[in-house]
């Protein structure tokens, strides 16, 4: 049973302001592909658009600028091991979605594959397409085109970290394979003139 429900667009950048390890799908023509990315981060809010960096010699880099669009799917900490395998090796070997078993589904406005098991959210992205800095940078730009999230740790556009929720926490790559897990929030409070 998937505990995902859409998340409003305006909302969509909070998915990943907090900085996460991401999963970024891709596909074209038959073939696919999944990697981890450490560096990914909003940049505008609406429409919401995101900054993701995917080396250009890359599998993923080849298909999302085929297709024009990519997945960014939030792993939770569940899926530490399967966020450092599908960052170890490359897609033009083998199918890793095949490979470890993950599941995914078509995106409801580009098709590409989500990832919902072991996640906490996910993002829909249209390649912004630059042609003076696509061969010279491995920043891309997108604009989130759909969003959606699960409603146990976030909802009416916000994130729910609490006692209750630890095993659903976003991880964040620390290198080497080491990984953090977000902790719980802390609520900030209005400070009174001095």
């Amino acid at each position: 049973m998937t505990h995902f429900a859409p998340v409003a667009l305006p909302h969509a950048n909070r998915l990943i302001n907090h900085g996460p390890t991401v999963l970024i799908t891709s596909v074209f023509e038959g073939r696919r592909n999944v990697m981890a990315a450490a560096w990914s981060m909003p940049v505008e809010f609406s429409p919401p658009r995101v900054a993701v960096v995917i080396d250009k010699s890359t599998f993923t880099r080849e298909l999302l600028t085929a297709h024009g669009g990519f997945g960014l799917c939030v792993p939770a900490t569940a899926a530490i091991d399967l966020t450092y395998a599908v960052g170890s090796c490359s897609g033009r070997e083998v199918d890793k979605f095949a490979q470890w078993g993950i599941e995914a589904t078509p995106g409801p406005v580009l098709g590409v594959p989500l990832i919902e098991a072991n996640c906490l959210a996910w993002m829909e992205c249209r390649l912004i397409r630059e042609p003076h800095t696509e061969d010279a940078y491995d920043t891309c730009f997108a604009e989130v085109v759909s969003a959606a999230a699960d409603s146990r740790v976030f909802a009416h556009g916000h994130w729910t970290l609490n006692g209750s929720n630890a095993a659903l926490r976003s991880i964040h790559h620390l290198g080497g394979g080491l990984f953090a897990r977000a902790g719980e929030g802390i609520q900030a409070q209005a400070l009174k003139p001095a």
